[in-house]
């Protein structure tokens, strides 16, 4: 009896997996497919789920009728830099949170959180003017500069976990040897903490690539515009271009794909290290 219970539970979350993993996937086989259809053969009836003929005409129209190659690479650009400086700096915060003890240290943490919970377009209007007061506006620096305002908390939280499990000793050791504390940290601690710095890279980077409301309200100018703000021009009050757009969304996710596949075995080593406190 047990083993039938057994053995329908396994069937059960199979079923359920299943179904999850088709939800999911489709949107991403639909844009894929509807990209590589001739140009008005995704107007045709019946839907064609599989197209009779492929083309690449979508993504030739896409780049000689508009900006996209400049929109990517506004986009590599902003989020590399976001992405690189909000780790850093979090590193730093993250090590004073861990390793040293202050009487608002705990404000600091709940501030960290609380920022979490503020969705950004809030800030839209006091940004705005911000960045217009100080000539950031529709400037990629600007943009950068939000970005990694906005990324640091979420990083220092994350790998302020890291550094918990990363015993003290290590750069005790190290500074008996001579190395200075900074010195401890990016010869001792960093290498250790490998997993989890990789890992906030590339959620920093993914959270700045596919950021929208920020990039479409401070970015006036075409040059200056990012592949979200681009994604959003392709759809007006009037009509959609599906065939620029479903190119354009498939050339979008392809880089943050490459990305999470080759730096796989760091996200998990990562997540997992940052998540039990030794």
């Amino acid at each position: 009896m047990y083993e039938r219970s057994g053995l329908g539970s396994r069937v059960a979350r199979i079923i359920f997996l299943g179904i999850w993993l088709v939800i999911t996937i489709f949107p991403l086989y639909w844009i894929i497919v509807t990209s590589l259809k001739t140009p008005g053969a995704i107007y045709t009836r019946p839907i064609e789920y599989w197209p009779r003929a492929f083309s690449v005409d979508n993504y030739v129209n896409l780049f000689e009728r508009s900006s996209f190659s400049t929109y990517l690479l506004n986009s590599l650009l902003v989020s590399t830099v976001a992405a690189t400086f909000a780790t850093f700096s979090a590193l730093f915060a993250a090590y004073v949170l861990a390793r040293f003890h202050f009487r608002a240290k705990g404000l600091v943490m709940m501030a960290f959180l609380v920022t979490q919970m503020i969705p950004a377009f809030i800030a839209l209007g006091p940004l705005f003017l911000m960045m217009t007061w100080l000539g950031l506006r529709d400037n990629k620096i600007g943009l950068i500069l939000v970005y990694i305002a906005i990324c640091i908390p979420f990083s220092t939280v994350m790998l302020r976990g890291f550094l918990a499990n990363v015993p003290e000793a290590l750069e005790e050791a190290a500074m008996i040897d001579g190395c200075t504390r900074i010195g401890a940290l990016f010869r001792v601690i960093v290498p250790v903490m490998k997993p989890g710095i990789v890992a906030t890279f590339i959620f920093n980077f993914v959270n700045s690539w596919n950021e929208l409301f920020l990039s479409v309200t401070l970015m006036l100018r075409d040059e200056n515009r990012t592949l979200p703000a681009a994604l959003n021009s392709f759809v007006s009050g009037i009509a959609i271009d599906w065939e620029s757009l479903s190119a354009a969304a498939v050339l979008t996710v392809v880089p943050t794909m490459i990305l999470f596949a080759v730096a796989s075995r760091y996200i998990v080593q990562g997540l997992t290290a940052g998540s039990v406190k030794g």
